[in-house]
């Protein structure tokens, strides 16, 4: 079986675009040589700025010929039918068989197609994946009509077997394949010839080139640490940047400099970020103070200097990135000492926060007010609340965030301090966007949290007043986000609010966009102050409310909570008390893993399904006067006891939010209940004790669906 190797030369890739290259040209490949025939024990795909490169072991050398039977029209079908088939099967009315069938004799094909060589197969293969691979961008160069990332300068395709390498025979649009590629553009520019992925990957390390990303990653990562250890100093984490410089580089060379004196106390994520966002370097921190003090930059040649000229040229460019960071932070910096952070955020009323939502000055309002509501219920005091409200996104207005958006928040928490506020009040500036995912941290300070979920709400109840609503995959205002994002603070805070009343609260704050947004698209003209306000809110209410819930499920189902068990919860009293709903649907999945609340599950079910059938047939409802003067068997006075012992239990542990104790209380019915249907026949001919017995199960019922609707439990 022959090793196939496959490599695409070309002017550099970006880095962003090279591990969707070589998972597309694995996938490509593969399933093309497996729709024509061919099977393959393993393969494996690796890039370097300048190649995509492809590896399949163990591909058969041709594929089955095939025999295929196709049944067409009968024998004396209308010219039409028959020239159809024919057409159809590529075959002339000669080659055509004809056979005896039950209903007379009808036209069969049989279409024999010989095996086809791996090289023919391949050379077809590769064409098509050239001509049609999903780049996300691409261009056409000189006079041709071929597309590619960049520039495509040669194709290496070899089939090798223990007879030696065969080149697949291959052009396209002028470019042949064949046996030779070239090392590094500098330090090893000259073509040479490979007969197998081996040599070929031995011959590139040789000619100064490291063929697999994730090795280069390594080697980058050793080095810089090893640098940075040397200095005094810690390499601060970017797997991100890693990634990045990996794929920038055939053959990294690693080089740390320092940075200038000046620019020492600039706060460390602006030179982290001017740094990785300007010049991809890596940031070296000194442990003990914290401050970064130096980087580390990755070239892609050796150099007789070691360096040293590279590293001037960078220092060079840095410094004067890093003039401009320290130009604004010093800017902002007086802005705060001369406004306030108020005074800072009073440009906001002049920015758009959605032009159907009013200005970011109008939300931040919004905020305030529902923030001031929220602090009681999170344990921060409401003035505090209130007042990083109205500065937590005063840092957009600044300098420095309008250079390094993705620094929004993090220079908020400086500008606060440096204008003396609270520090509850500047880390609320950062901490208001979190969780930003559902990895990201929770943040724990009651007034971060307070200002946090008003942040949160506020976008929720204002996109749903205007109707603008997720739907499908798209969610263009990350509303979903938004979502989990107030859940995972409610639950990893087990803070007690009532959901339903907040987005009241935020739905009757954006009353005015909501009157504005119907007179817009014409639902209705408001003529009465009242109407507005009740317009639309009910079932805004009640929607996002059901959005809420959908999205704590998906949370739920990730940490091993059964959708129906949620679904049993989100019935009950009190499901806008999300760490409540989740206290209970905890304790209700850890019963019915248990034997004793699996059976009383079918034991519960069958006394509802009985019930239920009884009450349809009879018109009425059977729900009081259960009376075990009645009983006559003493599986059923066994059951009034043990119903009234559970009742004495549930109810206490029910208003108590003792969830545990209560299944466990109902847990203790399953024996009790399992006698009373194996003793007794409910719908028994003698009217009276059929009642009462019937009263019973609804007693059964009542109590178990006081604890959760075990209807909504599945099997």
């Amino acid at each position: 079986m022959p090793d196939l190797l496959i490599e695409l030369f070309s002017e550099e890739i970006p880095a962003r675009m090279q591990a969707r290259a070589r998972e597309d040209l694995k996938k490509l490949v593969t399933d093309g040589l497996v729709e024509a025939g061919l099977t393959y024990a393993g393969a494996h795909s690796l890039s370097t700025p300048r190649r995509l490169v492809l590896a399949v072991e163990g591909l058969t050398a041709e594929s089955r010929p095939v025999r295929e039977e196709r049944k067409g029209p009968a024998v004396g079908a209308p010219e039409a039918a028959v020239q159809g088939f024919l057409r159809s099967t590529g075959m002339m009315l000669e080659q055509l068989e004809a056979r005896e069938g039950a209903k007379g004799k009808t036209w069969f094909a049989v279409i024999e197609k010989p095996g086809r060589s791996a090289t023919s197969i391949v050379a077809e293969v590769l064409e098509a994946t050239i001509r049609n691979f999903p780049w996300p961008k691409s261009m056409r160069w000189g006079a041709g009509s071929l597309r590619w990332v960049r520039p495509l300068h040669g194709v290496l395709c070899i089939l090798t077997d223990e007879h030696g390498a065969e080149v697949v025979p291959l052009d396209v649009d002028g470019i042949r394949a064949g046996n030779v590629t070239r090392g590094h553009r500098f330090l090893a520019p000259d073509a040479f010839s490979v007969t197998g992925f081996e040599d070929y990957a031995a011959k590139l390390k040789r000619a100064k080139v490291m063929l697999d990303p994730e090795l280069r990653a390594e080697h980058i990562w050793h080095d810089a640490r090893n640098a940075a250890f040397a200095a005094g100093l810690e390499l601060v984490e970017d797997k991100g940047l890693l990634a990045e410089v990996a794929g920038l580089v055939e053959w990294p060379v690693v080089l740390m400099g320092r940075i200038g004196e000046d620019f020492l106390g600039l706060p460390p994520e602006v030179l982290q970020t001017s740094m990785k966002e300007h010049q991809k370097f890596f940031s070296a921190r000194n442990p003990k103070t914290g401050r970064i003090e130096a980087f580390v930059t990755v070239a892609n040649t050796e150099t007789a200097d070691h360096g040293a000229t590279i590293l001037k040229g960078n220092q060079k460019v840095l410094s004067a990135r890093l003039s401009d960071a320290k130009f604004f932070w010093e800017n902002d910096l007086r802005t705060v000492a001369q406004e306030g952070m108020e005074g800072m955020a009073a440009g906001l009323a002049n920015v758009t926060f959605h032009n159907k939502l009013g200005s970011q000055k109008d939300r931040i309002d919004r905020i305030e007010a529902l923030a001031r509501e929220i602090a009681p219920l999170v344990g921060a005091k409401p003035d505090l609340a209130a007042e990083a409200a109205r500065v937590a996104k005063a840092d957009l207005q600044s300098a420095m965030v309008g250079e390094f958006p993705e620094l929004q928040g993090t220079m908020g928490v400086y500008y606060a301090k440096a204008a003396g506020l609270p520090e509850a009040v500047a880390n609320a500036c950062k901490a208001h966007y979190q969780p930003l995912g559902p990895s990201d941290e929770v943040p724990s300070e009651p007034v971060s949290v307070a200002v946090a979920l008003a942040d949160k709400i506020d976008t929720l109840t204002g996109f749903w007043a205007i109707d603008e609503k997720p739907t499908g995959s798209k969610d263009p205002f990350a509303l979903r986000r938004a979502a989990l994002g107030v859940i995972r603070l409610v639950l990893g805070n087990g803070v007690r609010l009532p959901l339903s009343h907040l987005i009241e609260r935020g739905l009757l704050a954006h009353t005015p966009y909501m009157r504005s947004y119907a007179v817009h698209t014409g639902q209705q003209e408001y003529h009465d102050a009242a109407d507005e306000i009740e317009f639309g809110r009910p079932v805004h209410l009640s929607d996002l409310l059901a959005f809420f819930h959908d999205r704590l499920k998906v949370h739920l189902r990730d940490e091993g909570i059964r959708h129906d068990v949620i679904d049993a919860c989100l019935a009950m009293p009190g499901n806008d008390d999300l760490t409540l709903l989740v206290k209970r649907a905890e304790a209700l999945a850890a019963f019915l893993k248990t034997d004793d609340g699996g059976n009383l599950i079918q034991g519960f079910k069958r006394a509802n399904n009985i019930l239920t059938q009884a009450e349809e047939k009879d018109g009425v409802e059977y729900s009081f006067g259960a009376d075990p003067k009645f009983a006559e068997d003493a599986s059923e006075r066994t059951l009034f006891a043990a119903l009234d012992a559970a009742e004495a239990a549930i109810s206490p542990a029910m208003q108590a939010e003792d969830f545990a104790t209560a299944m466990a209380a109902m847990a203790k019915l399953r024996a009790p209940i399992d006698a009373f249907f194996e003793a007794v026949q409910v719908n028994t001919d003698n009217a009276i004790v059929r009642r009462n017995r019937l009263n019973l199960l609804s007693r059964i019922r009542a109590i178990c669906l006081s604890v959760a609707d075990l209807t909504k439990i599945e099997g």
